[in-house]
């Protein structure tokens, strides 16, 4: 990882001793790495965010879900200036406090538009537990107070080997709605969803990807060409200017996968390609989601700033020869 090599550089250039060349060529190495990853896109107004997801609405603006007491909202015009547009449930979610341990913070939405609607897939827990539920709001007008409560997708608890939060909706190239979700514990989960209901229309839960435990979350499957690619952060968020959060990928030829990582790694067995990591005053970029927006694939993610705020990051997505994800 960028962070880890930039300390590690510096322990080594201070062994050596104080010599200015090997100090300059030190500082250089770390200069040109974090030179590979671009900064942030230019956002104006209230870019103060957590965990954003973002869709275009059929007016041609764009709505954007994240992270907050009772779910929060922000709107743009055109990508670029965002202002607060109020909570999804401005009376509360009631129906969530059994998960939340009685707080009105709801996670990690993902906001899509279809079928004359919009669908809010959102999660509700409390920090390190796995007592998780997923559930499903729909609105017309994506407006706050416009939302209702469509009911429970998924739920875990003591007995699963999963974490019922951090919920994206993919539609495959049949028409097939899926669920991805998951945060630590065994990893990122896919589940069948009804295309008219929107909710889980099976039992079967299949694995997507994993670290043995380790920290994974965050997932985002999206089909760009021949490819379904499934976007992870690696690591930790929430912690400031010290939080070592990255974005990943790997992708499969089926939704269901195998993915696999540029070098042909499993990410079940924790493989994945980094596509963005800590550089300069850029701390923990992840909680990525993907926008097809008409002039590119864009990358919307939080980021922490050196006072620790989180903030909303737009970048561009290009496609190298490989078929394989870059951020510019």
């Amino acid at each position: 990882m960028l962070e880890l090599h930039e300390r590690r550089a510096g322990r080594r250039g201070l062994v050596a001793g104080v010599v200015a060349g090997v100090l300059l060529a030190v500082a250089g190495a770390a200069t040109a790495e974090a030179a590979d990853y671009p900064n942030p896109g230019r956002v104006t107004g209230d870019t103060g965010v957590h965990d954003p997801s973002i869709v275009k609405t059929p007016a041609g603006g764009y709505l954007v879900a994240y992270t907050g007491d009772n779910l929060r909202l922000k709107t743009s015009p055109d990508r670029t200036a965002f202002r607060d547009a109020g909570a999804v449930f401005p009376n509360g979610a009631s129906w969530t406090t059994a998960y939340t341990g009685g707080s009105r913070s709801l996670w990690a939405p993902d906001i899509s538009y279809r079928n004359g609607r919009y669908y809010l897939y959102y999660s509700a827990s409390t920090f390190g537990s796995n007592h998780s539920a997923i559930f499903l709001a729909t609105s017309t007008t994506g407006a706050s107070g416009s939302w209702t409560n469509q009911g429970l997708v998924i739920e875990s608890g003591s007995g699963n080997d999963y974490n019922a939060i951090d919920p994206n909706l993919v539609v495959d190239a049949q028409g097939g709605w899926w669920l991805s979700f998951g945060s630590f514990w065994s990893g990122i989960k896919l589940i069948a969803l009804s295309a008219s209901t929107g909710k889980r229309s099976d039992g079967t839960v299949r694995a997507l990807a994993g670290r043995g435990g380790g920290a994974i979350e965050a997932p985002t499957l999206v089909r760009h060409g021949s490819y379904y690619y499934l976007w992870v952060s690696f690591d930790f968020c929430c912690r400031g200017a010290a939080s070592t959060y990255r974005i990943m990928v790997g992708r499969s030829t089926s939704v269901t996968g195998p993915f696999v990582d540029r070098n042909g790694t499993a990410l079940t067995a924790g493989g994945g390609t980094q596509v963005l990591a800590s550089h300069g005053a850029i701390h923990g970029p992840g909680h990525q989601a993907v926008l097809a927006d008409a002039d590119s694939d864009v990358l919307v993610y939080h980021y922490y700033a050196d006072s620790g705020a989180p903030y909303l990051g737009i970048n561009l997505i290009g496609y190298d020869a490989a078929g394989w994800p870059y951020i510019h």
